[in-house]
């Protein structure tokens, strides 16, 4: 596992539209254009330059051209917003690897046994116990576990997962017939033997696993992604260009 603090860098970011500025332009470009400070509230470069690399690495990095044609059409398209926060926490999540443990120890078995809330220790506790295991983490002093603990809450707020501020309660997003196809494609873009229903990635839907093969086979969806099933495997094909799919689905 890459262990990093991309984290606490995005739990901390004041001005999310830097998403969309660094997603079309590089720093050197901003500087040629004006200076950094004329596309952001951050007062200095450091700051810019330390966002920049979290934002680079973790939410705008792709890991293959057809992802990179869905997000990009997106969030050019729509800048942030309630549907786009959601796509750029499913790319997060496949960048970094302590994010999405963290989902999966933490934040998934609570969402998906119906609890309300998560509390920090309990983040603090798996971070912990990783640490028994994991070489970087090991270098973390307590402060940087509960530090990062608190981060990775804020962070699910700021992706409109949760809300409050000191006691945080768990949304349930349900995902418009827009955002199932877009996460549709984005599943298969990113599971090369197309067995859907052995991906973990399928939390990332929001959905019990039923409920989600139930709405795809809905006649409405034939138009746009080839569905078989046969009780024991799920396969996807999808029907339109990845470059595409983001402008058709928002006439879905």
């Amino acid at each position: 596992m890459i262990i990093n603090s991309d984290i606490n860098v995005l739990g901390s970011l004041p001005d999310w539209n830097l998403i969309n500025v660094f997603l079309i332009e590089s720093i050197g470009k901003l500087r040629a254009k004006g200076g950094l400070q004329s596309f952001t509230t951050l007062k200095t470069d450091k700051s810019v330059k330390r966002f920049e690399k979290a934002i680079s690495a973790t939410l705008i990095n792709f890991q293959n051209e057809n992802v990179e044609d869905i997000f990009r059409e997106a969030i050019i398209s729509e800048k942030i917003t309630k549907d786009t926060l959601l796509m750029l926490y499913w790319n997060a999540s496949e960048n970094n690897s302590l994010l999405n443990y963290l989902n999966e120890k933490v934040f998934y078995p609570a969402f998906y046994s119906g609890r309300v809330t998560i509390k920090n220790d309990e983040v603090i506790a798996c971070l912990n116990e990783l640490k028994e295991t994991e070489v970087d983490l090991k270098k973390w002093a307590d402060s940087t576990i509960e530090i990062t603990a608190s981060k990775y809450l804020t962070l699910l707020k700021k992706f409109g997962l949760m809300e409050g501020s000191q006691n945080k309660t768990i949304n349930h997003p349900h995902l418009s017939d827009k955002s199932f196809l877009l996460f549709i494609y984005w599943l298969v873009a990113l599971e090369p033997n197309n067995d859907i229903l052995k991906s973990s990635r399928l939390n990332y839907a929001f959905s019990e696993k039923q409920i989600l093969i139930e709405r795809l086979l809905q006649k409405k969806y034939s138009k746009y992604l080839n569905v078989t099933y046969t009780g024991d495997k799920l396969r996807i094909e999808t029907l339109i260009p990845y470059k595409e799919i983001y402008h058709v689905a928002t006439k879905f």
